[in-house]
């Protein structure tokens, strides 16, 4: 019996995030500057500006916004996890700022080229994140073993000698360069047509696909690694697929939309507060809840000073701050109030 009331307990909020998925991604494109009247979605076929601006702008738009905004939410529930740590996010093992330092060369070295539809900032950026991950890889397996211990040191080590590196190219740079470095650092879903959303739609299904067959192991990983060993499960194995899968689908998102903050932190967070900890229901919530956060972030990206744009990363950056603030506020009373 009481097995049942917990799935009911569980099953009611994940149905409510579900369908707040569903309002999101069905109003987002919608809302706007101007709104699109329903005459321009029922009938694409008649070539207006407006339904141009719904289908060929807005519905991608969208579409890599969720996208974005799941991988980055169940990658970081996947490291936090990992890690033991609830304050590890997406970028804790260097792969956004691999990935921006790829950005940045790119910009201030002036390249122009594009492969197969996808822009060269976008490769730049990906060969980044790829160059990060392998550093941290061999930096973890140059100390005999997988320990988390080393792999998060590994990670910010690197993160702190690229966000070096990438100061260094900006000062270097003109103000044309240096400022499309900046913006790019911010983050953006600014995408026209569907490849951009094509690109990115393989890295998050099939990182979110291994983080779904592994939500065994997390579980027992969250208990401790003794514990896992002593249930069978192998956890060197299990922490070198983790972090490939999560590390590749970040790297896969950051090429396209650039570093946005705080959302595999937030959300996350979130979901636990409403779900439960068991990662059989965590993971599939974190994926819904991470899609219609980022969704509704861009929305008022787009929205509140319209019609200009702020980016989204900035949105997420003002969430993210007092949420922090109110979770190390939320820990200490907790702490105080058991003492």
């Amino acid at each position: 019996m009481m097995n049942t009331g917990s799935r009911h307990n569980r099953l009611i909020p994940m149905a409510l995030l579900f369908v707040l998925a569903i309002i999101v991604f069905s109003c987002a494109p919608i809302v706007g500057m101007n709104t699109i009247p329903l005459s321009a979605v029922l009938h694409p076929a008649s070539g207006g500006m407006e339904s141009n601006i719904f289908w060929k702008i807005r519905i991608p738009r969208v579409c890599i916004s969720f996208l974005a905004g799941a991988g980055l939410a169940v990658s970081g529930m996947a490291f936090q996890a990992m890690f033991r740590n609830p304050l590890a996010t997406p970028f804790t093992l260097g792969v956004a700022s691999g990935a921006s330092l790829g950005a940045a060369i790119y910009v201030r070295l002036g390249l122009v080229f594009s492969v197969l539809g996808i822009s060269g900032i976008s490769i730049a950026s990906f060969a980044g994140a790829i160059l990060s991950i392998l550093l941290v890889y061999g930096l973890t397996r140059a100390r005999r073993g997988f320990s988390t211990a080393t792999m998060l040191l590994a990670g910010v080590a690197i993160s702190f000698f690229f966000s070096s590196v990438i100061l260094f190219t900006q000062y270097m740079s003109d103000f044309s360069q240096s400022f499309r470095i900046l913006r790019w650092l911010m983050g953006g879903l600014e995408v026209v047509g569907f490849e951009s959303v094509l690109n990115m739609a393989p890295f998050v299904i099939s990182g979110s696909a291994i983080i779904i067959y592994m939500t065994y192991e997390l579980n027992l990983l969250m208990t401790g690694e003794e514990i896992a060993i002593s249930r069978g499960v192998s956890v060197w194995r299990t922490k070198k697929i983790l972090f490939f899968a999560t590390s590749l689908m970040v790297g896969g998102v950051v090429s396209i939309c650039g570093p946005i903050g705080f959302v595999g932190m937030m959300v996350p967070h979130i979901c636990r507060l409403l779900i439960g900890a068991d990662h059989r229901y965590l993971t599939p919530a974190t994926l819904l809840f991470g899609g219609a956060f980022l969704t509704l972030c861009d929305m008022l990206a787009r929205t509140l000073i319209a019609p200009a744009e702020i980016p989204v990363g900035i949105i997420t950056a003002l969430l993210g701050g007092p949420f922090f603030i109110w979770l190390l506020l939320g820990k200490t009373s907790s702490k105080r109030g058991i003492i």
